[in-house]
C-alpha cells in the first residue's frame, strides 16, 4: 500500500489544530466547527483510509508518524473518541512537537477490563460491529452513527445531520475500519497518561452511550496542565448536539496557555 498523502482541508488562519475524527465516520464530521475558534485554522483530517484518505499499512503507531510528517509543529492536536486515542499517543510519541491536547468524547482505554473496575466498551459490542463490517459496510456505520447521538435531546436530527455528512464521502477502507477496530479494542495508554506535560483539556458528554461517565473521574488529576469540561447533556458527539456549549469551552482553555 503506498503511503499517500492525506487529506487535509484546512479552514480559517491562526495557530493550527489538527483535528481527527473517530471510528467510521471521515473529517465532515467537524462541518460544524468550520470558522468556530477565532485566532486558530483548523486542519481537519480524513485518517488513513477513511474520507478523502488512502489507507497504509500498520497500526497505532504507523499513523501518528504519518499525520505527524504532515502537520505544522506546534500545533494543538484535537481529537474526538477514536481520534483522541490517535492524538493522545502522539503527544506521548512526540512530546515537543504537540503543544497542547484536546480530547473529546475519548478514552484512553476503550474497551472494558471488568477484573481491572475499568469502565469502557463491552467486548461483544466491538464484536458485533467486526461482524457486521465483513457483512455490510453501509448498514455497519449507519448503525454506529446511531450510537453516536443516542441520549442526547437532539439525537434524531443529530443522527441524520451526521449521516449527511459522512456519506458524501467515499466509505471508509475496510482493512482501516478493521485497523482501527483493533485499536479500540486492544490499546491501553492508562500508565502512560501522566506522562503528559502539554495542556490538556478532556471533554465529555455525561449522556455518553459509547464513553462512560465513569471514565473521567479515573482520569490522572494535574491541575496545572489537565482540565475537564463535562457537559450534562451531551452524548458522543457534544461539539455536534452542544455546538455553543462546547465551543464556549474549548475557547476558554485556549485563551489559558494561547496568551
Amino acid at each position: 500500500m503506498s503511503q499517500q498523502s492525506l487529506h487535509i482541508e484546512t479552514i480559517g488562519q491562526g495557530r493550527p489544530i489538527v483535528m481527527l475524527h473517530g471510528w467510521g465516520v471521515n473529517s465532515a464530521v467537524f462541518t460544524p466547527l468550520h470558522h468556530a475558534f477565532h485566532d486558530h485554522q483548523l486542519l481537519c483530517i480524513d485518517l488513513p483510509g477513511f474520507g478523502d484518505s488512502p489507507a497504509i499499512e500498520g497500526e497505532l503507531d504507523a499513523w501518528v508518524d504519518h499525520i505527524m510528517a504532515q502537520v505544522p509543529e506546534r500545533a494543538i492536536w484535537a481529537g474526538w473518541s477514536l481520534g483522541g486515542l490517535v492524538a493522545t499517543r502522539a503527544a506521548l510519541r512526540y512530546p515537543e512537537r504537540i503543544k497542547a491536547l484536546l480530547t473529546i468524547a475519548s478514552s484512553p482505554c476503550f474497551m472494558a477490563r471488568e477484573d481491572e473496575g475499568w469502565p469502557g466498551i463491552p467486548p461483544q459490542i466491538l464484536g458485533q460491529f467486526g461482524d457486521q463490517l465483513e457483512k455490510d459496510l453501509g448498514k455497519m456505520i449507519e448503525r454506529f452513527l446511531a450510537i453516536q447521538a443516542m441520549g442526547s435531546e437532539t439525537a434524531k436530527q443529530d443522527i441524520k445531520q451526521l449521516r449527511d455528512l459522512v456519506m458524501a464521502k467515499p466509505l471508509p477502507d475496510a482493512g482501516a475500519l478493521r485497523a482501527g477496530l483493533k485499536m479500540l479494542k486492544e490499546v491501553d495508554l492508562r500508565a502512560q497518561l501522566s506522562e503528559i506535560q502539554a495542556p490538556w483539556l478532556r471533554v465529555w458528554g455525561r449522556l455518553d452511550g459509547l464513553v462512560s461517565r465513569r471514565v473521567q473521574p479515573l482520569m490522572p488529576v494535574c491541575e496545572s496542565r489537565y482540565q475537564d469540561l463535562v457537559l450534562p447533556k451531551a452524548s458522543h458527539a457534544p461539539f455536534f448536539s452542544h455546538r455553543e456549549a462546547f465551543v464556549d469551552g474549548v475557547e476558554a482553555w485556549l485563551k489559558t496557555f494561547n496568551k
